[in-house]
């Protein structure tokens, strides 16, 4: 069976809770269906995610609200599933906890605390997933990542898989995205069928052009040429026409259903929404 798109889109500042509920409010309205809020500190500006998805949770009518993602290494399990299941209770059951590892060192430094080896780091994740799911197991989880063990864990344990793109193909009709879906598959087993598979897209037009703006892109993919960047599955071009179609060839051949903008993608995003419903 067919699964319906979903539309999820990021909210990187919050200046004001009028310009909050405002924001949350015209995303809404425009089609959206999840407003995901980050989690990173020392960075100016970024909100903390808890007390921002319950404000969010408030202004929006129906629209859901989750992480992308909580740094999981910063969390005691208890305490992540006390703040998480507040949240569900104030949102009337509209959370979609998003998960990560946590990767940027100077954040923990940020923090004081220490930072833990990659393999501690996903052996955190695995353990608070586990967690998760036996202390709050009405809360769907994404899980987020591109290597195999954090793959594994989300394939595993968690409801919805958040999926980078892959990375740069290493040679021609290389398609490290449908190499990262098929090891998913494997992993997950039975449980594969149950599973919405979300992507984050980087790079969108705004205007008449149909040009994305690539900064973002390129600060995951440094190396890449414009071409290459181009041709990511994380960045769309053209119409919005042209990219629902896109959007429509993604769920066909790839199963992915769930789609993820920045902020100041939602005017031009809106439009391929409404191409698609």
């Amino acid at each position: 069976m067919v699964k319906d798109f979903r539309f999820g889109i990021g909210v990187r500042s919050v200046k004001s809770a009028q310009r909050l509920r405002e924001t949350v409010r015209r995303f809404e309205d425009l089609g959206f269906d999840v407003l995901h809020v980050p989690d990173h500190l020392g960075r100016f500006g970024v909100p903390a995610p808890f007390p921002t998805m319950v404000a969010a949770a408030e202004a929006a009518k129906t629209m859901r609200v989750g992480t992308f993602v909580i740094n999981a290494a910063f969390y005691k399990p208890a305490l992540l599933a006390r703040d998480a299941v507040a949240v569900d209770v104030l949102s009337e059951g509209r959370l979609d906890l998003g998960l990560g590892t946590g990767y940027v060192r100077e954040e923990f430094e940020a923090a004081e605390m220490p930072y833990p080896s990659a393999g501690e780091r996903v052996d955190h994740l695995r353990h608070t997933t586990q967690y998760l799911k036996q202390t709050a197991p009405t809360i769907p989880i994404l899980i987020a990542g591109n290597g195999d063990r954090v793959l594994r864990i989300a394939a595993q344990h968690a409801d919805i898989i958040g999926l980078t793109g892959g990375g740069v193909p290493e040679y021609p009709g290389h398609d490290p995205l449908a190499e990262r879906i098929e090891f998913v598959r494997a992993a997950a087993g039975e449980r594969f069928a149950d599973l919405e598979l979300n992507i984050a897209i980087t790079g969108v037009p705004t205007d008449s052009s149909g040009i994305p703006d690539l900064a973002l892109t390129r600060g995951y993919a440094p190396d890449a040429t414009e071409e290459q960047l181009l041709a990511l599955p994380t960045v769309l071009t053209g119409t919005p026409r042209d990219i629902a179609d896109t959007l429509r060839a993604r769920r066909d051949d790839y199963g992915i259903t769930y789609f993820t903008v920045q902020d100041y993608h939602a005017e031009y995003f809106a439009k391929v929404i409404e191409e698609l419903r």
